[in-house]
Order: structure tokens, then C-alpha cells, then sequence
């Protein structure tokens, strides 16, 4: 029996969630392997799930959570086309703000899920579906 050993390269987990208008993709997590950063591996998986999102789900926009400290995550996102839609009040463990950044998808023609929150909201005030 040989040993085999794995090892995560790339990983993308999403699902889809809410109604209404507020149909969307959501990414729960997204991570490539520090050796192999920086080849649009992450690219790669957030348009498939965003294809995903938008051809198969109907949904009107994908979106994802960022702590608020992490530029590099922030840059890349806004890169692919997310906008910082609100900050969530100590959505870390209590303690760090979290950016909700999102992208509208083609059922969303007048991109209302993108328009920007005035003002920060607390963790309390998400909903959750």
C-alpha cells in the first residue's frame, strides 16, 4: 500500500443564498498555497464561481467578507471587479472590521446590490438566509 500525500494547491467553497433581489452567490472561503500565488489562480476559481452564480443560480450578485486590514485580498478583489458594498463592525472574532465586497452579475442591469451602505453596520445587523 503506498502512502499517499495530499496537498491543497488551490480551494474554492461558495454556496448560494437569500431572496428576492438579494439571490446570491456568497464566497465562503477562497485560498491558494503560498508557492503558488500569484499565477491567477484565484482568478481562475472566483470566475468559475461567479459563472456559476450567474449562468446556473440566476443570482444577482456574488459576495464575500474581508478583514478590513488585509490590502493584498482587498486590491485582488477590486481587481476582479468587487466594490467594498458596507463595513460590518467588529465581524472578527469581535475584534477587526470586515469589508462585505461585492460584484453585480448580469441579472442585476441597474446594479442595485453594489450601491455602497453610508454608513457601517454591526454583525447583528446581517442577515443571514
Amino acid at each position: 500500500m503506498r502512502n499517499l500525500n495530499c496537498m491543497w494547491v488551490v480551494a474554492v467553497m461558495g454556496k448560494v443564498e437569500g431572496q428576492g433581489e438579494s439571490w446570491h452567490g456568497h464566497v465562503t472561503a477562497v485560498t491558494v498555497a503560498t508557492e503558488y500565488r500569484r499565477q491567477q489562480l484565484a482568478k481562475k476559481l472566483m470566475n468559475i464561481l461567479e459563472d456559476i452564480s450567474d449562468q446556473i443560480d440566476k443570482a444577482y450578485f456574488v459576495d464575500l467578507f474581508v478583514r478590513a486590514s488585509n490590502t493584498p485580498a482587498i486590491k485582488m478583489y477590486d481587481k476582479l471587479g468587487y466594490v467594498i458594498y458596507r463595513r460590518v463592525l467588529r465581524y472578527y472574532s469581535g475584534e477587526e472590521d470586515g469589508l462585505d465586497m461585492r460584484k453585480a452579475l448580469s441579472r442585476d442591469v441597474e446594479k442595485k446590490s453594489i450601491i455602497p451602505l453610508k454608513r457601517p453596520v454591526t454583525p447583528d445587523e446581517l442577515e443571514y438566509d
